[in-house]
């Protein structure tokens, strides 16, 4: 059976939507996000005909590496993490157009060499290839590599033309407001706005992008969308891994840089944001921003809007677990968290008075990502004060991983002579009705990116926006040092004073 006769909603999907030619510059082609997403996801593009028939890959790093020596590193990739197996006809026709340039990030001269190379594949050619820088390295470089851009050129190519340059830059985007107002400062000296695509990959998601499909095409879901009929809304992304040989790293991050900040806050934002006028890029990030604005400030006091803690010693999957305190590379006397809880209050006509409950962590009870929105209980006039009717909030829940898809809870009879209720639960799985095998989140950015589409990608204002919020809570968790810092055992849903966040409002976290 094919897989259109097995998935029917398949049928008659777009393939195609006019991706100019291409080189692809990756920054940092020899970490592990390179190998681990853009390889394979550049393969599955062109797996899928969405790459363009003038399309090359062109890594570049510190070390020195020969064109054939990447290209097998690339092939490697491919075998090892694409959600595909190797189709050599399809990676052939990438595969020999994929070269190397070693250099410096901060080396003048190399970034010459980049475009001297550039230049050659466009001779070769005889037409103009649209340039997509891809940033895939630590912090610590974007700005000269940004710099060097602008210096030598790249940035400015062919700009005001149909394939002008642009630039793609993971996350994390500065690590408070004034590094992010620096770093966009060093962007707005060589690149204009609509050339940057400032990456976060959740926004990549089928569930993720099905928020506005769910919002604003079912007339089911829209007239409900506000303070009337919604109690809170939860959002949880909690992962079942500790910090491993990353300690290092997550000693200078912690959970409200590594989730919240970024990936979190785009959740609120798409699930509160008010319609957009148009599904364009700046109508959709306009909505976004405004959503973001009028977020209240946090109450930072011992009853207030924020929570931190520590995994602590615990059981995970039968087998015992340590703490984060243990684990290597970890200060004893860290004020690190690895879990971190707020409560957003939005202080405008759809959301006044319906808290926004977000929490994030490491080693906890499973690995999750959901946005569950609970509506209002009925008035409690028939199936009330009785132990024959067992009655659960109506509770509409995205699942962003590791299953997507969406589910309501619903009351319903229980069957039997006598009235009796209890909640069920009507499930939507992406697997089940258009196959397990739906495109990786990279696939959808780095085409979109591509075609120039920045829906999906945050701008300037709208980090900037997002920092303004939290690092005021940054700051004075570093004042406190571990003063406030609570516990929890691995494999659990979190600490205590995360549940308190809840309790003053008569909330519970659910258990997704």
């Amino acid at each position: 059976m094919s897989e259109a006769q097995r998935h029917p909603f398949l049928q008659g999907l777009s393939k195609h939507r006019g991706t100019p030619p291409t080189v692809i510059v990756i920054f940092g082609a020899s970490g592990d996000l390179t190998a681990r997403k853009l390889i394979p996801a550049i393969y599955n593009l062109g797996y899928d005909n969405l790459l363009p028939s003038d399309f090359y890959l062109v890594g570049y790093g510190r070390k020195e590496i020969p064109d054939a020596e990447f290209r097998e590193v690339a092939t490697s990739a491919i075998k090892e993490f694409s959600r595909r197996e190797l189709n050599n006809d399809v990676w052939q026709q990438v595969v020999e157009r994929t070269s190397y340039v070693a250099g410096g990030y901060d080396d003048p001269e190399a970034f010459k060499r980049l475009a001297a190379h550039i230049a050659g594949l466009e001779k070769k050619l005889g037409r103009e290839l649209q340039t997509l820088f891809y940033i895939s390295t630590p912090p610590s470089v974007f700005a000269p590599i940004l710099l060097n851009l602008g210096s030598s050129g790249l940035a400015s190519k062919y700009l005001g033309q149909p394939n002008h340059s642009k630039v793609i830059i993971e996350k994390p985007f500065g690590k408070d407001l004034a590094s992010a107002l620096k770093l966009n400062t060093t962007i707005r000296q060589v690149f204009e706005e609509h050339q940057v695509y400032r990456i976060d990959h959740y926004l990549g998601k089928e569930t993720v992008q099905d928020l506005l499909v769910q919002r604003f095409a079912n007339s089911i879901f829209e007239p409900l969308w506000n303070r009337r009929y919604i109690e809170s809304v939860q959002i949880t992304v909690a992962e079942e891994v500790g910090v491993g040989t990353r300690g290092g790293y997550y000693e200078q991050s912690g959970a409200l840089r590594d989730m919240i900040q970024n990936h979190t806050m785009q959740l609120v934002a798409l699930t509160a944001m008010e319609p957009p006028v148009s599904l364009s890029a700046e109508d959709v990030r306009d909505e976004k921003v405004k959503l973001l604005k009028a977020i209240q400030p946090l109450n930072l006091g011992p009853s207030g809007d924020v929570a931190r803690a520590q995994y602590a010693d615990g059981m995970m999957g039968g087998k015992q677990a340590p703490g984060y305190l243990s684990e290597e590379g970890i200060n004893p006397q860290s004020a690190t968290e690895t879990y971190a809880a707020i409560r957003l209050s939005i202080n405008n006509w759809r959301w006044q008075g319906v808290p926004f409950y977000l929490r994030s962590g490491k080693r906890m009870a499973r690995r999750v990502t959901e946005i569950a929105v609970q509506f209002k209980r009925p008035p409690g006039t028939l199936f009330a004060e009785s132990e024959r009717f067992n009655l659960a909030p109506n509770t509409l829940s995205f699942q962003i991983q590791p299953d997507e898809g969406l589910s309501l809870i619903l009351n319903g009879k229980v069957p039997g002579l006598e009235t009796r209720t209890q909640p069920v639960k009507m499930n939507f799985r992406y697997s089940a009705t258009f196959g397990s095998n739906t495109p990786e989140a990279y696939e959808r950015l780095v085409l979109d990116a591509m075609i120039g589409d920045g829906t999906l990608f945050i701008r300037g204002d709208e980090a900037e926006t997002s920092w303004k919020l939290y690092t005021p809570v940054l700051e004075a968790w570093a004042a406190a040092g571990r003063e406030g810092m609570d516990s929890y055992a691995a494999g659990s849903w979190g600490p205590a004073n995360a549940d308190a966040l809840l309790a003053a409002n008569n909330h519970v976290w659910r258990q997704p």
